[in-house]
C-alpha cells in the first residue's frame, strides 16, 4: 500500500502506487474473506507483521478521527479502495440492509456513503447505539453450559457445586458494579474479561421502529460494517443483537481494517 510513518515529521505518508518493506498496512488479497463469528467476514486492510503496537494505535486514531474525510484525499482514497475491493468480492446491489454501530468516528458514515454508490436505491440503514449500563445482562445459561458444567477426561465434574456458587456470586457482584458505572468505563473494564462473551445488551436499536423492522425482515441480505475490528467485540455484539430478533437473514460483515486471527481475541 505504501503507507509509512515519517518519524521526523510525525505523520503518516500515503503512496498508493508502491509497496515497500516499511509499509504499515496492506490491502488484503486472497485472505480478504475469512470465516469469523460463524459468518462471512471481509476486511479491507490488515497491519503488516513488523508494525508495533504504538504505531498501530496511532494509525487507527488517525483513520478514525481525522476529519472531515472529504477534505483528506489520502484517507478518502484509503477507504474507497477497500470498498472497491469489497465490491469485487460480493455484489453490494444484492444487499437490503446495512447495520452499523454508533461511533464518534466518521469512517462508518463515509463507508456507508461510498457503499451506496454500488448498492440498490432501496438499501436501508440501521444504527445500533449504546444501551444504558443498567440494561446490560449476563447469559448465565450459556456460561454454565460452556464453562461451569465442564468435565475432566475421567468424566468427573471440573468444579464442585460450592465452586460454581462462588463463581455465580462473583458474576452477580460484577453486574451490580457494572450497572452503576458509565458506559466507557465498562467497555474498558470488560473488553478482555473472560466473561465478555456472555455479557449481553451493550447495544440497542436507535429506535423502536428500526427494531420492529429488523425483526420483520426475513431471508434478506444484511451487511454489518464497522471501521476497525481488532478484538471483534463490537461486531460480536451487533450479531448477537441481530440474532435475538431472528436467524433468517444472510449476514456478511465488513471492516475497513481487520485481522485474519480475529477470533483469537473475539471471545
Amino acid at each position: 500500500m505504501g503507507i509509512t510513518y515519517d518519524s521526523v515529521l510525525q505523520r503518516f505518508v500515503f503512496d498508493f502506487e508502491h509497496d515497500g518493506a516499511e509499509d504499515i498496512v496492506s490491502l488484503t488479497g486472497s485472505g480478504y474473506q475469512v470465516e469469523a463469528f460463524g459468518r462471512c467476514f471481509y476486511y479491507g486492510y490488515e497491519f503488516t507483521d513488523q508494525v508495533d503496537g504504538a504505531t498501530r494505535s496511532a494509525f487507527i486514531k488517525h483513520v478514525k478521527f481525522t476529519e472531515p474525510i472529504q477534505e483528506n484525499p489520502d484517507l478518502a482514497q484509503f477507504i474507497k479502495r477497500a470498498v472497491d475491493n469489497l465490491s469485487h468480492q460480493i455484489n453490494l446491489y444484492d444487499y437490503d440492509l446495512v447495520v452499523m454501530p454508533e461511533s464518534t468516528s466518521k469512517v462508518n458514515q463515509y463507508l456507508l456513503r461510498y457503499i451506496y454508490r454500488f448498492a440498490q436505491p432501496t438499501l436501508r440503514r440501521m444504527e445500533l447505539v449504546k444501551a444504558l449500563p443498567a440494561s446490560i445482562s449476563f447469559d448465565m445459561d450459556a456460561f454454565e453450559q460452556q464453562y461451569l458444567d465442564d468435565v475432566l477426561e475421567n468424566g468427573r465434574a471440573r468444579y464442585t457445586e460450592a465452586q460454581k456458587d462462588e463463581v455465580r456470586l462473583s458474576i452477580n457482584q460484577m453486574l451490580d458494579l457494572i450497572h452503576k458505572k458509565d458506559y466507557f468505563t465498562i467497555a474498558k473494564d470488560v473488553k478482555k474479561s473472560r466473561f465478555r462473551p456472555y455479557m449481553m445488551q451493550f447495544l440497542k436499536f436507535a429506535s423502536k421502529a428500526d427494531e420492529e423492522l429488523c425483526a420483520s425482515i426475513r431471508q434478506q441480505n444484511v451487511l454489518v460494517i464497522d471501521d476497525v475490528a481488532t478484538s471483534g467485540s463490537t461486531i460480536n455484539e451487533i450479531l448477537r443483537t441481530l440474532r435475538i430478533l431472528n436467524e433468517d437473514n444472510d449476514i456478511a460483515i465488513f471492516s475497513l481494517i481487520g485481522r485474519k486471527d480475529l477470533m483469537a481475541d473475539a471471545g
